[in-house]
């Protein structure tokens, strides 16, 4: 596990952007992300930079009534789930939930406890907490591939760790 500290909103953007870069010249595989925090966290800013760190140019918005936006990049496609207004984990099933995990896929989870048992393994656990106006983010690998990501993109990531 790592714990990272961030400062502002930057700092969440620039953390999701270099993970989106550890991901795609290190890594060059699809992960899985949960993403857990309270509400206003930074769950959806960390998302937004890792998506724009993979190269989308157009705005990052939360899925919180959709249950998931996909950006279908050059070659990557990356799913950005808000399962906060799930009422039944089935409906997982009916939106085709596993289609969203193959290795050219990157699945961000907002409130992955409200998908158990439907969801992929994730890769990567990350946590967000509040630090009166800053937030600490800790880091978890879930996986074998979620390791090589974690040691890849401690060697990369220039933030401050805790």
């Amino acid at each position: 596990m790592k714990n990272y500290y961030l400062e502002d909103e930057q700092a969440t953007v620039e953390f999701g952007e270099c993970l989106a870069q550890t991901v795609k010249n290190d890594i060059e595989i699809g992960i899985v992300v949960y993403l857990n925090g309270d509400l206003g966290a930074g769950k959806t800013t960390l998302t937004r930079g890792f998506v724009r760190g993979m190269g989308h140019k157009g705005n990052v918005k939360s899925p919180t009534y959709t249950l998931v936006e996909p950006y279908e990049l050059e070659q990557w496609q990356v799913y950005h789930f808000d399962l906060y207004r799930l009422a039944d984990p089935e409906e997982l099933e009916f939106m085709g939930i596993r289609d969203y995990f193959s290795s050219d896929c990157c699945s961000f989870i907002e409130w992955p406890e409200k998908g158990a048992g439907l969801l992929a393994k994730a890769d990567l656990i990350i946590n967000i907490a509040y630090d009166n106006e800053q937030r600490v983010l800790s880091i978890n690998q879930e996986s074998t591939l979620g390791q090589q990501v974690l040691q890849a993109f401690s060697e990369r990531y220039q933030g401050k760790e805790v």
